[in-house]
């Protein structure tokens, strides 16, 4: 295996071992909800003004499948939608007192990871985070390319 196909396997172990350690206590906090609503309460709570096409470019999904989960969590209660004295045609969300609770319980567990995570990043140089940024960054970038080559513009769908 060369060292390519070593970091990918790698991003994705690393990937796969967060998600697997965190999901325990994300599903435990938050019966009732798939880990994509709450992060969208999340980035509803974290950006003012949030709609479907910025939801969607965050989240990488389509608006339809933003709209319909953003129809849950209206009926959920965790989130209301709202319109712009000067804006009558575009629809805005924010989150309710009961999202706002989802919202804060998410950040407490959010610390709690990164207090269990701490010891390796405190090992950690500034140049080294420089380099793996600039490596995310130049991967991140490449991808979005080849998004954009297939045709699929997920930011404007």
């Amino acid at each position: 295996m060369n060292k390519e196909e070593q970091v990918k396997m790698r991003f994705r172990d690393l990937y796969n071992k967060l998600a697997w350690l965190n999901k325990l206590k994300m599903e435990a906090s938050f019966k009732g909800y798939t880990p994509s609503e709450v992060h969208c309460i999340e980035n509803i709570g974290r950006n003012v003004d949030s709609n479907v096409t910025k939801l969607a470019e965050s989240f990488y999904m389509t608006r339809g499948a933003i709209s319909k989960m953003t129809k849950k969590l209206i009926k959920k209660g965790v989130i209301e939608s709202y319109q712009k004295p000067d804006n009558k045609k575009e629809i805005y969300f924010r989150l309710t007192e009961q999202g706002q609770v989802i919202y804060k319980v998410h950040e407490e567990l959010h610390k709690e990871f990164q207090e269990r995570d701490k010891s390796v990043f405190e090992q950690v140089t500034e140049e080294q985070f420089d380099s793996m940024l600039s490596f995310v960054e130049k991967y991140n970038r490449h991808l979005d390319a080849e998004i954009k080559k297939k045709g699929i513009n997920i930011k404007s769908e």
